[in-house]
């Protein structure tokens, strides 16, 4: 049996690892939280105490950390994981980070003998627990077909997006233009409410028309349009709004390296910074809206 450490048991590492244990995997979990521990194990999980147990004979090692920092850190440098894993370790790091950082991982791990991709996700923490996730995937061909059947289990579509760190590009250009539309979906259902028009028939109505989106369709951010949604429950759960101040930040940071035109990410970003500074950043990020409703 395929043995797996999975550092990271927050909101999207949990499930994910859940997930792999429901398809049969050995799966040692870790996290800081004791509270994220204890979940894991009442979920069949190995929860233990350390990193290093938790690395102790895998064959595969699967992150899911808040920021770059936190991945470098426990891969580089003296203390390192790189520094111990046996060669030929997979090595996969779902956490959503920027693109250097992660090339920065992998070289090392490459010169450490260590197959290195890197997999960030999208699908929120609803598609975490229902294992519908989209990988977004950087590294080599062969690393990324010997991780296919583990993303299998945590994931309905696996995009194998080029070298190391080009999964964190992909994620980058998709959660912006992710912030772009449910800003501005908020911002036209604000004006049509404004202007005597009912929620969800507009929605209804842009849905069929040229301004169809995602956010209209799946994730609406008007309350009580749409049942099973965020918006209609105080907009707990989902994706919260600090995360994707967050990933707005790393696609302007992208694009301030690569000299790419970011005028509307940018915008949507001080929208977001605005939202989280007012005290939202725990509200799911369709809570947006509430910006054009003041």
């Amino acid at each position: 049996m395929q043995h797996i450490a999975f550092i990271g048991l927050g909101n999207m590492g949990g499930p994910m690892a859940i997930n792999l244990v429901k398809s049969g995997y050995a799966v040692r979990g870790f996290d800081l939280s004791p509270e994220a521990l204890a979940h894991f194990a009442e979920h069949g999980g190995n929860a233990v105490r350390s990193v290093a147990e938790a690395v102790d004979g895998a064959d595969t090692i699967i992150s899911m950390l808040p920021a770059g920092k936190h991945v470098a850190a426990l891969y580089q440098g003296s203390e390192g994981l790189f520094t111990t894993l046996p060669q030929g370790t997979l090595v996969i790091d779902c956490s959503t980070i920027d693109a250097q950082t992660a090339r920065d991982v992998g070289r090392v791990a490459e010169h450490s003998g260590l197959c290195f991709i890197d997999a960030p996700v999208s699908g929120g923490t609803a598609g975490a627990a229902a294992g519908t996730l989209t990988f977004m995937v950087g590294g080599d061909a062969a690393n990324v077909d010997a991780a296919r059947p583990l993303l299998s289990a945590m994931g309905k579509r696996i995009f194998h997006a080029g070298d190391i760190g080009a999964g964190q590009i992909a994620k980058a250009c998709n959660n912006m233009l992710l912030g772009i539309l449910m800003a501005g979906t908020a911002e036209a259902l604000a004006m049509g409410v404004k202007n005597g028009l009912d929620p969800a028939v507009l929605s209804e109505i842009m849905a069929s028309s040229s301004g169809r989106n995602w956010a209209l369709e799946l994730y609406n951010p008007w309350p009580g349009v749409m049942d099973n949604v965020p918006a209609s429950h105080g907009y707990q759960g989902g994706f919260m709004s600090e995360l994707m101040l967050k990933d707005l930040g790393l696609a302007e940071e992208m694009a301030l390296h690569s000299h790419a035109a970011n005028p509307l990410g940018a915008l949507a970003r001080s929208l977001y910074e605005q939202h989280v500074a007012a005290g939202n950043g725990k509200l799911d990020f369709s809570s947006i809206l509430q910006q054009f409703r003041r």
